[in-house]
């Protein structure tokens, strides 16, 4: 009787935005959806007026510092966090050619960002702290006012300069340099296998550049005098906190065995016609009959 044969492995061919595409911007539909009306949300949450917490003549000591231009304009920030990692992205999917890849990480990449914005915002409008360049936003002139009961001051300045001067509580700029740059930087780590236990330092300087450069903005909003140390460090946090949960939604981790690709791209590789279907059988151990080389 002759031994039974070993199960045929079919290698799967690289998903394509040709041949791909059309299906997973179906697929992720109601995620761009998501993803726009965050972006609604937040233009909303720029138009309301914030909180004007109380400020008065004795808080003044810590608030005179004086208005200074941004070191890092706001509209570098879409250029550092947003655009950068997509080209980075893009050319990693013209080496490797995973549309799963793209598309996600991209879209991590945008809801990380989105995400961190609405909830800066929203944080920045309730919280209305003042920022250490309060006092010249309030009175350009130099000459201070103020409530002769309540001794809380009497704005005679811009309003626009007080409007932004009531929104320092967390740094925008600290918070949504991380989200982008923390994003890539889990990006990079699971597509250059930083933790493959061959112990190359390299790699983690590698992974460590965007978050200097998300520090590096953040400690510029210091020196600038438009941000409280509190302001920028709560920023930092919130920004690398939402991007690790974005990455983790569509990627594995960049340690596990399966790190390079997006979670869609595994479950492709067991199931090209489509559908979700499990990469195990019900006992844990892995299917067979479909590899993809890369």
């Amino acid at each position: 009787m002759p031994s039974p044969s070993a199960p045929i492995r079919v290698a799967v061919p690289p998903p394509y935005v040709t041949s791909h595409g059309a299906k997973i911007a179906r697929l992720h539909m109601y995620d761009w959806i998501v993803l726009v009306i965050l972006l609604v949300v937040d233009v909303v949450l720029n138009k309301i007026e914030p909180f004007h917490r109380f400020v008065g003549s004795d808080m003044l000591t810590d608030l005179r510092y004086p208005m200074k231009d941004n070191t890092v304009p706001f509209w570098t920030v879409p250029i550092y966090g947003i655009i950068g990692p997509m080209i980075i992205m893009t050319s990693i999917y013209i080496k490797r050619r995973n549309v799963y890849d793209l598309h996600h990480a991209i879209l991590g990449l945008l809801f990380s960002v989105a995400i961190t914005a609405v909830l800066t915002d929203a944080i920045k409008d309730g919280v209305g702290r003042p920022r250490p360049d309060f006092f010249w936003r309030c009175f350009p002139d130099g000459v201070p006012a103020y409530d002769n009961f309540t001794t809380g001051v009497l704005c005679h300045g811009k309003a626009s300069d007080i409007k932004e001067g009531h929104k320092s509580f967390p740094s925008g700029h600290t918070s949504l340099s991380f989200a982008g740059l923390g994003f890539l930087s889990w990006y990079l780590a699971g597509k250059i296998k930083v933790f493959d236990q061959r112990g190359h330092v390299a790699k983690l300087c590698i992974i460590f550049l965007p978050l200097l450069g998300a520090a590096l903005v953040a400690v510029s909003r210091v020196d600038d005098y438009r941000h409280h140390w509190q302001d920028v460090c709560t920023g930092g946090v919130l920004g690398l906190v939402v991007a690790s949960l974005c990455y983790l939604q569509f990627f594995p981790l960049p340690s596990d065995e399966n790190g390079l690709w997006p979670h869609a791209d595994i479950q492709h590789i067991h199931n090209p016609e489509g559908g979700h279907t499990s990469a195990t059988h019900s006992n844990g151990s892995p299917k067979l009959g479909a590899e993809r080389f890369v």
